[in-house]
């Protein structure tokens, strides 16, 4: 039996010949982790880590999207639920550094929306090949909740503290072609031409190198989010999923499901009321 028969909310492909083995989100509502999936996700790099016959992981979107994110029932799950908070703050942490500490290398394809949990992989994975009008955006704050989960560990490397603020406070998207110019993402590239040739090119390069330099080389650059990042991280897990149990929250899933702004001008005995 394949080792990953058991993750039954995210799709595997591979591993191929050449060891490249495809994580493909394929789900409803343009690729939106459900509770099942956010745990499955956590937990699979894992597995990927041991399994022998892969040398090297391609992290993909199926349709119009990479992923739109964790679902709506998911958030409203978490401010109502401690257990499920609880829980899913675990699988968040472990999201990050299971994809940090996975010795494949691992490179993403990033097209159209690029949203939470889906972004988390997208910019954590060591090449990351992104379509030049993708749309790539952390909704947090315009969640009512702290930029957590990967925000904190990575933005303030990858683009500065600057752009990372701006784009995190604000929740302002960015194209891809923006992504690439202040060095959030390794490469840009046409989406319907290069950008899965690339990322499957670039996917089979590291698969056949030498195996144990570049996973060494991997783990040396790691040591980054680990030692200078991780207890940043942890900090802003802990607020974003703090957050989740807060008045905040309520108003921002009400206006996603609205499809209007939010308001957060109200106090909180209103939005309570």
């Amino acid at each position: 039996m394949s080792p990953y028969a058991r993750f039954e909310h995210l799709r595997v492909d591979g591993p191929d010949d050449a060891g490249v083995l495809e994580l493909v989100f394929d789900a409803p509502n343009l690729n939106a982790v459900g509770e099942a999936a956010h745990g499955e996700l956590a937990d699979i790099w894992r597995e990927f880590d041991r399994d022998p016959a892969v040398r090297a992981v391609l992290v993909r979107g199926e349709g119009k999207a990479f992923s739109a994110g964790g679902s709506f029932d998911l958030v409203e799950r978490l401010s109502n639920d401690y257990e499920a908070r609880t829980r899913t703050m675990r699988e968040a942490r472990d999201l990050v550094y299971n994809i940090i500490d996975c010795a494949k290398p691992i490179v993403s394809a990033i097209h159209g929306p690029a949203v939470g949990a889906g972004l988390v992989t997208g910019l954590l994975a060591d090449v990351s090949v992104v379509a030049a009008n993708a749309k790539i955006v952390d909704g947090h704050t315009r969640l009512g909740v702290a930029a957590g989960d990967h925000a904190a560990v990575c933005w303030p490397l990858l683009c500065g503290m600057a752009k990372a603020k701006y784009h995190l406070m604000t929740c302002r998207p960015m194209t891809g072609a923006e992504a690439e110019r202040i060095g959030l993402v390794s490469l840009c590239v046409d989406e319907e031409t290069e950008l899965l040739p690339t990322a499957r090119e670039l996917a089979l390069e590291l698969a056949s190198g030498a195996p144990t330099a570049i996973r060494w080389t991997k783990q040396s650059l790691n040591a980054w989010y680990r030692q200078v990042a991780g207890a940043i991280f942890d900090s802003s897990l802990a607020l974003e999923f703090y957050g989740f149990a807060g008045p905040e929250v309520r108003e921002g899933l009400a206006s996603h499901r609205e499809r209007r702004r939010p308001d957060f001008s109200r106090d909180h005995a209103e939005r309570d009321g």
